[in-house]
């Protein structure tokens, strides 16, 4: 038996090997993520919008801050694959949440309105945080897309591109788990005051795109909108889907400024610029959303398509919790969450402000 057969028969047994270094840290992953999938069935956790990402990377950041270090030398190869390849395939599936025809039902107003709330507020957080609180561009790049998109989901999809850490994602998440519990309970309430006093004259289906437009995260949009009822709720996750839809794009513009602005900080150091690198599970996101909104997937298939990007999902936000250390979160200080709220207010006053303006140019 000459050389070249001893290697390629080798190759088997060095991928069986690989892959069964990787079980234990999926296997731990896949276990955090069954049981935030379990709570988050609860009444009063579902009624307040803490969704099974929110809870699994709670979990994870409990363990990873207690017990995990003493296993991180087995689970550590399965860990890493959870945060990335596995979360780049979730971004994938999601697009089987959507289709084209949902922009019909919000119309150009809905579009517009999710648009100009989304480049605002993003635009907004690289101002603030890297102006006047003197954030980092990773951690100001990572609140900005969960406050302006659709919560945890949009975080994970933004770092691959930001080339975030564990510890700037789990801070960006903190605050979507903030601030869109907040939103939860505080929209209901001003609808019910403005009903009382009659400050607005605004309708269920108004209520309902401004949630969707303005709302950090799809489980919170359900919460806030099922608070008043189920035409304003079936309204609030149309506009959110719509606003969830652009994430593609957003991630597209922002890898191309990205490398841009690599490209200019490298002929003013005197060295090459970065490449506009294209996220491939971008692509992958809007195809997925073309081929359900063709009709083409039976029923049953998108159902369990959307199962699977659940699981997959939580089991990447377990993954970033076990390997993110509460001392780096604890060293970001208050000035991710300071920037937080400015978004958040933005997002409900200017927010308001746009849902009332351009439905008049319709």
């Amino acid at each position: 038996m000459n050389t070249t057969t001893l290697k390629n028969s080798s190759q088997p047994a060095g991928w069986m090997q690989k892959t069964g270094g990787m079980l234990p840290g999926l296997l731990l992953a896949a276990a955090i993520a069954a049981v935030a999938t379990w709570a988050a069935q609860f009444p009063f956790i579902r009624s307040n919008g803490l969704s099974a990402l929110t809870l699994a990377i709670l979990i994870g950041l409990v363990i990873g801050n207690t017990v995990y270090p003493s296993l991180a030398g087995s689970c550590a190869s399965g860990v890493g694959f959870a945060k990335a390849r596995l979360l780049r395939t979730g971004i994938v599936l999601y697009g089987l949440r959507l289709t084209f025809q949902d922009i019909g039902q919000v119309g150009m107003a809905g579009v517009l309105i999710d648009a100009l709330v989304l480049a605002s507020t993003f635009l907004l957080a690289q101002w603030v945080g890297r102006k006047l609180l003197g954030l980092d561009k990773r951690t100001t790049m990572l609140v900005g897309a969960g406050a302006s998109i659709c919560g945890a989901a949009a975080v994970l999809a933004t770092e691959p591109v930001a080339k975030g850490r564990s510890e700037d994602v789990a801070v960006a998440v903190a605050t979507v788990v903030v601030f869109g519990t907040v939103g939860t309970f505080l929209y209901p309430a001003l609808f019910h005051w403005n009903a009382e006093y009659g400050w607005l004259n605004t309708s269920l289906q108004q209520y309902g795109v401004f949630v969707g437009s303005t709302v950090h995260e799809v489980a919170q949009v359900v919460a806030a909108g099922e608070a008043i009822g189920s035409q304003a709720a079936d309204t609030a996750v149309i506009a959110k889907m719509v606003r969830v839809m652009m994430l593609a794009p957003f991630l597209l513009m922002l890898s191309m400024w990205l490398s841009r602005s690599e490209r200019a900080e490298g002929v003013s150091q005197g060295r090459a610029g970065g490449k506009i690198t294209i996220p491939w599970f971008a692509l992958g996101f809007v195809a997925m959303a073309g081929v359900n909104s063709l009709g083409l997937l039976p029923e049953a298939i998108v159902s369990w398509g959307v199962q699977l990007d659940n699981a997959l999902l939580a089991i990447a936000m377990a993954a970033l919790g076990l390997t993110t250390h509460i001392g780096a979160v604890r060293a970001a200080g208050t000035k991710p969450l300071l920037l937080a709220l400015i978004l958040f207010a933005w997002l409900l006053v200017a927010g308001l402000l746009l849902n009332l303006w351009i439905p008049t140019l319709f």
